[in-house]
């Protein structure tokens, strides 16, 4: 008996051992991809790092911790596969960093994370996924912090009847202030079936507090509207969204210098955009097409209109290679430039020839 006991509790004390252990899983991305950039003061032929998704490398771990919660843990640095140095310098998980809990009741998550505002464009309504010559990175103002935030704590509910919804909070942590550099936001969806919607909402405070040497300054609040949708018709999937910014630094320029040469270009305080695009079958791969406009409501009216293309052939479940043409037209001195996932651009054309491969 007190052998059958023994061996009971090293069993029961082994069971959960074994549940406690965290299960680690390394992933990532290699992109690289010839791209040529036309129409600004000169042309560029290079070989990138990254043009349909940032090349990476990352963690990610779960601990079972019983009763229905978990932890969690992501790790994510980017680095150039062109050069094999990180893309941004004397950073380490640059792109993500965040610790949490999960359990019945939703998901909390803290540290350096995606802000729902970029999740819903890229996730739902651009079919370049915010990557190419082709993406919504060309007119809609995917840069800086209204991509990913540091200090961030985000809480997102578990699905229900086809329902999500997240919010969070990035602390601005500028001291005597508790409001100089924060941001907020959240988002709504619902999928059901072929309909994937989503609205998701971005609040920008970018004062700076008052500090020794440093001369406290005030500025508008910045926001970001963003209604995103697709619907899968079997023989194709439509795209949609239509965003609306407003104060300042809420629709950053991707390339803030000069590159048409000239005035340099104002970043709008005030104006929409709207997207429309597909994605479709043809052959083996797949085809991926979206046009878009923005519409300046400031007084310097800088309007543009973008249109993309693009054809991914798949290799295997995880290898593709991509050929994608992206162009834009710009209006009263408007300074948008043809982006991929990881440079802003220097021109209002530009193509991609590559190869994508994911571990």
């Amino acid at each position: 008996m007190k052998k059958r006991l023994a061996g009971s509790a090293i069993l029961a004390l082994c069971t959960n051992a074994a549940l406690a252990q965290t299960a680690v899983n390394i992933y990532g991305i290699a992109d690289a991809g010839f791209v040529h950039e036309s129409g600004g003061v000169a042309s560029v032929n290079k070989l990138t790092s990254g043009v349909g998704s940032a090349s990476r490398i990352g963690f990610r771990g779960t601990e079972d911790l019983g009763s229905g919660m978990s932890a969690l843990f992501t790790l994510e640095t980017g680095y150039r596969i062109d050069t094999g140095e990180v893309d941004a310098a004397g950073t380490i998980f640059n792109r993500q960093a965040f610790v949490g809990l999960k359990s019945r009741a939703g998901t909390l998550t803290l540290g350096r994370q995606y802000t729902p505002w970029h999740n819903a464009l890229a996730q739902v309504a651009d079919p370049f996924g915010t990557g190419f010559a082709g993406g919504a990175k060309n007119l809609f103002p995917d840069f800086g912090t209204n991509v990913r935030a540091s200090n961030t704590v985000i809480y997102a509910a578990p699905a229900m009847a086809g329902f999500s919804a997240d919010v969070a909070y990035s602390a601005g942590e500028q001291p005597g202030s508790n409001s100089a550099g924060r941001q907020f936001g959240a988002s709504l969806g619902y999928a059901a079936g072929p309909l994937n919607l989503r609205l998701a909402y971005n609040n920008k405070n970018s004062d700076v507090a008052a500090a020794t040497g440093v001369t406290a300054v005030s500025r508008s609040i910045g926001t970001n509207i963003l209604l995103a949708a697709n619907y899968d018709f079997k023989v194709l999937k439509a795209y949609f969204a239509y965003g609306i910014d407003k104060g300042f630094n809420s629709a950053p320029l991707g390339n803030s210098g000069t590159p048409f040469g000239g005035v340099k270009p104002t970043a709008s305080t005030d104006g929409n955009e709207i997207l429309v695009g597909l994605s479709a079958q043809l052959g083996t791969g797949t085809v991926l097409a979206s046009v878009m406009r923005k519409d300046d409501k400031t007084s310097f009216n800088q309007d543009a209109h973008s249109w993309g293309l693009g054809y991914l052939y798949p290799l295997s479940k995880r290898t593709n290679l991509y050929a994608v043409y992206g162009a834009i037209s710009n209006k009263n001195g408007a300074g948008y430039t043809v982006a991929n996932n990881t440079e802003a651009g220097t021109g209002n054309r530009a193509s991609n020839l590559g190869v994508r491969h994911t571990f």
